[in-house]
């Protein structure tokens, strides 16, 4: 247990998060659970569900604990407390048949509704496959909502059902939205997906912790490096190992690249489904410039692989900087060139402006982070709330908006472009020589020259490669700023080389989750650039 960690009876879980939400603890980011079946250690009980809440201040957070009875395999929900756990429970309940008593809509969320079993416990094989073969009507949802809303089963012939996806322009990615239309007008709405869950987190259990790496690219594609350094620092602090300067340094610049490169995309892709195209080219063309830059520096342009347990891959090469200045003047040209199309555009403010608005108190109860809630005006950034890597000793503002509607998540994205660049050129202006990497042989591969050269070399690599990274026993939970808000990792470890479990806080699984009550009540075609807004990427809530 982690000095952030209290332990807690199952039945004191309802009394126990109440508390603490007067307490101070208003954003409830994560639920998990943990399958104890294979570890090493003696537990009470088979099963453990962890809560992770963050406070008012937005610098600390904790996490609570309570062991599941193994007969009933039941605890007390809490999502008439935090919006959020509605969601996160239907999730615990998918992937280990944890039962939240008093959930109101306790359903699978990310595997489809003919699926049997649970995936994630550690007795569920790892290849046993299950098709999906009868498309899910989701009236056994809709129906209790109207309801909720005034309607009743005779109103449904005044209703019109409408699919918005999985497979459509508008939902930017695979998410399906069944709406109840009059008119044009979204009464309401369910929010179904699962379509592209690729078991990221059941794959990281045999694997090393260096060879998840790779897989955390694919989480959010448009930004993969942001999510390289938030899983590497999490595995790095768990280890106890404090990466050098230079290591540092470059992980900001390549971060804050990778975060420039994200809100590039998700404003040019609103701004098409606004009818906006030549947006779309002001902001798309250095946004490639920015990929052979990454290219020449990684070797990968999208899903770079960057880092590495203790530093990085590549140190930076020659004509470095010149490249980059060349990018970051391309970058600036175009969200100036951009912005001249829009700024003052009378149908651009009519389509942004009091449309699709998440106010700041249900965005914190829906776990919404980053952009989207800064938008809200709330100004929680990592980089300045729990700085990490030296974030604090930056010249950087936060950019928040006011009203939190379309106009301004756009905005504040075109901002934070900018803050980015300003913290880019004081991080180039300031990088340290020295070494890329720790001398930690217990860590990093060793050079290739030892390999051949003599047996210890040899061993450690044949060990590192095989065996991978020994992490200490424990469980630990891991943050950074990603680019759509807070990426967290809670890591179990059972002192092996491979990881006992990985359990990603992905920002855009709680946006999503929050998405049909912000577009309820409003047109469908202003449903389409609410969902540009807020910069759903598919890959990272479909883990």
């Amino acid at each position: 247990m982690h000095k952030n960690e209290i332990l807690i009876n199952a039945n004191e879980i309802r009394n126990t998060i109440s508390k603490l939400k007067k307490d101070g603890y208003p954003l409830l980011l994560d639920i998990t659970v943990i399958d104890y079946l294979e570890y090493p250690d003696v537990t009470p009980n088979r099963f453990a569900v962890v809560y992770i809440l963050r406070d008012h201040t937005f610098k600390k957070f904790i996490t609570v604990k309570a062991f599941v009875d193994d007969i009933t395999l039941t605890v007390d929900s809490i999502s008439d407390m935090y919006y959020s756990a509605n969601w996160a429970e239907r999730e615990a309940y998918d992937q280990y048949g944890i039962i939240f008593k008093g959930h109101k809509n306790l359903k699978r969320v990310l595997n489809h509704h003919q699926f049997k079993g649970h995936p994630l416990r550690k007795d569920y094989p790892v290849t046993k496959r299950q098709l999906c073969t009868q498309t899910e009507d989701l009236m056994d949802e809709m129906t209790p909502l109207l309801e909720s809303y005034g309607y009743n089963k005779e109103d449904h012939e005044d209703l019109m059902f409408l699919n918005v996806g999985p497979s459509h322009p508008a939902s930017h990615g695979t998410i399906r939205n069944f709406l109840a239309m009059e008119g044009e007008t979204i009464k309401a709405c369910v929010t179904e997906v699962g379509y592209l869950h690729r078991g990221f987190e059941k794959a990281c259990e045999t694997h090393t912790y260096s060879q998840v790496i790779p897989y955390t690219d694919r989480l959010n594609y448009c930004s993969a490096i942001l999510n390289n350094i938030g899983y590497s620092k999490a595995i790095e602090d768990m280890l106890g190992i404090d990466i050098t300067a230079r290591a540092k340094m470059i992980r900001i610049i390549i971060g804050e690249l990778s975060r420039i490169i994200d809100h590039l995309v998700c404003n040019a892709a609103n701004m098409v489904d606004l009818g906006g195209l030549t947006n779309f080219w002001y902001l798309f063309a250095p946004r490639d410039k920015s990929y052979t830059l990454l290219s020449k520096l990684t070797g990968a342009r999208l899903t770079n692989s960057y880092t590495r347990i203790g530093g990085l891959e590549f140190d930076l090469y020659d004509g470095f900087e010149e490249d980059l200045n060349e990018v970051l003047k391309d970058v600036e040209n175009g969200i100036n060139d951009a912005l001249s199309l829009v700024e003052h555009n009378r149908i651009f403010h009519d389509r942004t402006q009091d449309v699709g608005v998440i106010n700041d108190e249900f965005a914190i109860s829906a776990g919404v982070t980053g952009p989207n809630l800064r938008a809200s005006g709330v100004a929680f950034d990592l980089r300045k709330d729990a700085p990490y890597y030296g974030y604090e000793n930056f010249d950087f503002d936060v950019a928040i908006g006011s009203h939190g509607d379309v106009y301004d998540r756009v905005m504040v994205k075109f901002e934070e472009i900018r803050q980015s660049i300003r913290i880019i050129k004081q991080a180039m202006k300031e990088l340290p020589d020295g070494p890329l990497n720790v001398n930690h042989q217990g860590v990093l591969l060793p050079d290739k020259k030892d390999v051949y050269g003599n047996i210890e070399g040899l061993m450690n690599q044949f060990k590192l490669t095989f065996e991978g990274i020994k992490v200490p026993k424990g469980e630990y939970y891991g943050y950074t700023e990603g680019a759509n808000g807070e990426l967290g990792f809670h890591v179990t470890s059972d002192g092996t080389g491979t990881p006992y479990k990985v359990k990603c806080r992905p920002p855009s699984f709680y946006s999503l989750g929050a998405y049909s009550r912000i577009v309820e009540g409003g047109m469908l075609a202003d449903a389409v650039i609410t969902m540009a807004s807020m910069n759903f990427i598919a890959g990272e809530f479909d883990r």
